[in-house]
């Protein structure tokens, strides 16, 4: 096992930032009707900065660690930087060659943000 799938394990097994927010700025839910993984992702935005982001949902490993992923890399960030968000970033951020039969679930989150903007 490399180093990226452990990682992705890690952030399975602990997810980063799986919370409700408790006065969200916006709040979006995505299902990927293939495979039934389901997210909700809620950000809060202070000051034009996401002050904290949350998700709750089910699925793979590779929908929930890429959420967890993505959480961590998008707080404290400008509200904009969800802007320049693109597939490949997520993909880079997984680190793993992910296969056309899961490349759906890896961009679940993507399609999350998405719907945010």
């Amino acid at each position: 096992m490399n180093l990226y799938q452990e990682e992705i394990l890690d952030h399975y097994k602990h997810p980063r930032n799986k919370k409700k927010l408790d006065s969200p700025t916006k709040s979006v839910e995505v299902i990927n009707p293939l495979c039934g993984d389901k997210l909700t992702m809620e950000i809060k935005v202070e000051n034009g900065l996401i002050s904290d982001v949350g998700f709750e949902g089910d699925g793979c490993a590779i929908s929930q660690a890429a959420m967890s992923m993505l959480t961590e890399e998008i707080s404290g960030k400008p509200q904009e930087y969800l802007d320049t968000l693109k597939e490949e970033d997520i993909l880079e951020m997984l680190g793993v060659e992910v296969g056309p039969g899961r490349l759906k679930c890896a961009m679940l989150c993507f399609r999350a943000v998405q719907k945010m903007i």
